[in-house]
């Protein structure tokens, strides 16, 4: 109760989240249920493409919403700084990346001979080194990634340029979800969401360089509690953190906190609160920066694709190479 009271009063005060929004902007539906599970990302020559159905979709420039690859099997996307499209392939339980002509290379499907749980969202640095979360939600059966002790891993794994895999990060996670390395590459940024009962949903930090995590740097910037946890998260350019989360209908037993309610909540990289956008269909995902102007906020919830306007513009790997 308190900590409902606590959030009902900083939405009402003023000042809170300006800054962050256009003033009056609205949520803006661009695509209908079913095109858009996850994986939103920005192409300024395609428009946005989400996964959706088993499939990928395209939101063209013009409005549009078109099949883009069917079948993919996808969940998170990101194009790389050479306009490359890398793939988490949930259902192959594989990494993928398709070239500008369509061909596509695997870029791991196992780690020290063992399948991956399922591949799930992506970040890269400068230096092209791909990071992405193996979480496993759903039917549990079939999880090879486990230590001596046989405790199942749903960490962290970077992909070396030259192909070489490491996982970054193991049993110091529960499950995790989202990733980001921050715009000046300091940090490793991991939603932790294990929807079990009782699981941790945090907003962790790791301090990141060189491509290497610093384990006992982690730092919990938010804790949802017995709400649903973060997933997918970007960044702008002034450094706040846009984290999908939340639940508008608590799923009891495992998540049933009814404050922690569906949307974006935008953070500074501290941690502090400083706004939150309600979406109204669950679950929300994921987002992403994109638009001419790289100021609209692209988000995926419950299968639909919404749009709202931003005040400043978004950290993003790939804009046509401007």
């Amino acid at each position: 109760m308190f900590r409902a009271l606590v959030f009902v009063l900083l939405l009402a005060s003023p000042g809170f989240g300006q800054g962050i929004f256009e003033p009056n902007a609205t949520l803006k539906v661009e695509a209908e249920k079913g095109v858009a599970g996850e994986g939103p990302t920005w192409e300024p020559r395609l428009g946005v493409l989400t996964s959706g159905n088993g499939n990928i979709h395209r939101l063209t420039r013009d409005g549009a919403s078109v099949l883009f690859s069917q079948n993919a099997g996808t969940n998170g996307l990101l194009f790389d700084r050479q306009g490359r499209l890398v793939a988490c392939e949930s259902e192959k339980r594989r990494m993928t990346r398709t070239d500008a002509k369509g061909q596509l290379s695997v870029l791991t499907d196992a780690f020290a001979g063992k399948k991956y749980n399922t591949p799930n969202d992506l970040t890269i640095d400068a230096a092209g080194r791909i990071f992405f979360s193996d979480p496993r939600y759903g039917p549990r059966d079939g999880l090879e990634q486990k230590t001596d002790a046989g405790e199942t891993i749903e960490g962290v794994y970077r992909i070396d340029s030259d192909g070489k895999v490491t996982r970054v990060i193991g049993r110091e996670v529960e499950r995790a979800n989202g990733v980001l390395v921050s715009a000046d590459e300091r940090f490793l940024y991991v939603a932790e969401n294990n929807n079990d009962l009782g699981g941790s949903r945090k907003l962790l930090r790791f301090a990141l360089k060189d491509g290497e995590v610093n384990l006992t740097s982690k730092t919990t910037l938010h804790d949802w509690g017995s709400g649903r946890g973060p997933d997918g998260l970007k960044q702008d350019t002034k450094g706040n953190l846009y984290v999908a989360g939340g639940l508008n209908k608590p799923n009891p037993p495992t998540e049933p906190a009814a404050n922690v309610k569906g949307g974006i909540y935008v953070f500074n990289p501290e941690g502090k609160l400083l706004t939150f956008l309600a979406v109204p269909t669950d679950e929300v995902t994921n987002c992403a920066f994109g638009g001419d102007d790289l100021r609209t906020l692209y988000i995926t919830g419950g299968g639909v694709l919404y749009s709202i306007r931003t005040v400043n513009p978004g950290y993003v790997l790939w804009n046509g190479g401007k």
